[in-house]
């Protein structure tokens, strides 16, 4: 096994990773964190043994339910009020029953997590990111399976998508964020003559406020621990309907040694939480992932304590999106059509990233329209623990009927056209099928809204207004999440390039707008769609330091005399 903490290391780029000066001069300062690689996913294929092993863990999951306590401080708490978490393909079977938070809870997370900051916030740094290599090191061997199973059965997600997610994403979370801190606390000031000067990297006095979704079991693992490793303590409250994978990273955590108070443990209600954190003096920021509204909402709410906080909060959010995929005529037909049902499809659509809305030139559209229409029909949809399944369930009866209400829309329109799927089903689960609905609007209510499933609107526009339709697709929605353009037109790629600069945050060429790597493409857009501070970068971790400049004189001057003021 590689040491956690090595020597000396060369980063990814070739220069020297970090070492860490601790403010009174003392510290690790030659320790060095190892330079992260991303974590092999495994692709599950017949025969293989973590095909087996998953499959076994699947079983035993879904023979057991699970007890979720919250945990503040170290300490398992047990309410008086629970909710059962079901699967979104099998509604009727219970995984877990989960104890849910109140304000008394979330005054003792804040309470638990004072008492914890007062050490944590002044641990080394590489202590701090050592524990997360031990988490990661846990995660890729015997934590692996039990964290997919969790969230294949929880968040009714396939075999794929779950290693994806809740194994490799999380890992790479863990590994490069550890570098990257070596990263921020390299950052130091020049030194003159006589003179040191040091830059502390200190944590935020207070505590983060992390929210996290249903769809990425990875979310929530980074929203608590990208704070936690600068410093900071963190009070989590996650989705309801993605709890049981949270918990286990949670679980994970604390076998790693995280320290009782670091991070709480508290879903439960969101208002009444919101409520007490929110209107806390020791609030000193909120990462957030999940809805444009909630997230306004929560920044309104700042808004209005601002004067009560000892400081000014930090708010770093990603939020909505209304997905693009733009095609120039001198796309390639076929990988268009695969890009749109990947990236349309995968996860039932229940990516922030995924494809919702296509642009496709007349010239072609009866190609690709084909071709698309062919594979989506080709699709498997049902229990994920059949692997042969290319999607399953939608995450509950909200999001299936809201869902359901843009289909409806669309086949009651007059100018749109449901081409393949439209059928929905919650007889058992909440099983909507892969839809591809063609607008004659570029306008239409199903391409500007975000509906966050697996319906693809899709619009052939003239191929001689390429450039009309550059505005179009800048100007439809208000998110500016990811996107992608096709085109083996140089010129085209160049033009799109610039037409679209501000049009997503991560964006993509001749590729699915889904699928960002750790490391590879930070995540994270502008707009409607968020603060844009990059999970999974340097970017995102700045955010929750609070720099100190500490400058020590070796030889002060004894004289308040200047040479200008001497007699000629």
């Amino acid at each position: 096994m590689k040491p956690l903490v090595d020597e000396v290391q060369q980063g990814p780029d070739g220069s020297h990773a970090a070492g860490d000066e601790r403010p009174g001069g003392g510290g690790h300062g030659n320790s060095r964190i190892p330079p992260p690689v991303n974590e092999p996913v495994y692709d599950y294929a017949p025969g293989s043994p973590e095909r087996a092993a998953l499959k076994e863990e699947l079983f035993r999951q879904q023979g057991e339910v699970v007890e979720i306590p919250l945990i503040i401080g170290g300490r398992e708490v047990r309410t008086s009020k629970t909710f059962d978490v079901t699967m979104p393909h099998n509604h009727s079977h219970t995984l877990a029953r989960c104890h849910i938070a109140g304000a008394a809870e979330a005054q003792a997370a804040i309470d638990a997590s004072r008492a914890a900051w007062a050490e944590w916030s002044n641990w080394a740094w590489e202590d701090r990111a050592e524990i997360l290599l031990r988490a990661a090191e846990l995660l890729a061997g015997p934590w692996r399976m039990k964290l997919n199973a969790a969230t294949m059965l929880g968040q009714s997600k396939t075999s794929i998508q779950a290693e994806i997610d809740s194994a490799c994403e999380i890992v790479d979370f863990w590994r490069f964020n550890s570098f990257f801190a070596g990263r921020v606390h390299a950052e130091q000031p020049i030194s003159g003559p006589g003179v040191r000067n040091r830059m502390d990297h200190r944590p935020l006095e207070g505590f983060v406020y992390a929210i996290s979704p249903f769809n990425f079991t990875a979310i929530g693992a980074n929203l608590t621990t990208s704070p936690a490793l600068m410093g900071n303590v963190a009070i989590w409250k996650p989705s309801t309907t993605g709890v049981l994978g949270s918990y286990y990273v949670m679980r994970l955590l604390e076998a790693a040694g995280l320290p009782p108070g670091v991070i709480n443990f508290i879903p439960g209600v969101a208002s009444e939480i919101s409520d007490i954190l929110l209107s806390s003096p020791e609030l000193g920021g909120i990462h957030f992932t999940g809805s444009t509204g909630t997230f306004q909402h929560l920044w309104k709410s700042v808004a209005q304590n601002v004067e009560n906080y000892r400081a000014y909060p930090r708010l770093v959010g990603e939020t909505g999106g209304k997905d693009f995929i733009l095609a120039h005529e001198s796309a390639d037909p076929q990988a268009l059509a695969v890009a749109i049902v990947q990236g349309g499809f995968e996860y039932q659509g229940q990516k922030c990233s995924a494809t919702s809305r296509v642009y496709v030139p007349d010239n072609m559209w009866e190609e690709v329209r084909d071709r698309t229409v062919a594979m989506t029909e080709e699709l498997r949809m049902g229990d994920p623990a059949d692997f042969r399944n290319f999607l399953a369930a939608v995450i509950d009866r909200p999001a299936f009927d809201n869902i359901k209400s843009y289909i409806d829309y669309a086949r009651a329109s007059d100018d749109a056209r449901i081409l393949a799927g439209g059928g929905c089903d919650d007889s058992r689960g909440y099983f909507i099928e892969p839809t591809l609905v063609e607008v004659d609007d570029p306008g239409h209510k199903l391409m500007c809204e975000e509906i966050f499933g697996p319906v693809v609107t899709l619009h052939s526009y003239r191929a001689s207004e390429w450039e009309a339709t550059l505005s179009v697709v800048d100007g439809t929605s208000p998110y500016a999440l990811t996107g992608a353009v096709f085109a083996r037109d140089p010129a085209a790629v160049r033009s799109a390039g610039t037409a679209l600069r501000n049009s997503a945050g991560n964006y993509y060429i001749n590729d699915k707008p889904s699928g960002a790597v750790v490391g590879q493409q930070p995540f994270g857009g502008g707009r409607a769609s968020g603060t844009n501070d990059k999970a999974g970068s340097v970017l995102n971790l700045v955010r929750w330091v609070s720099p100190r400049t500490i400058k020590e004189t070796f030889d002060p001057p004894t004289d308040y005399r200047y040479p200008f003021m001497e007699a000629e």
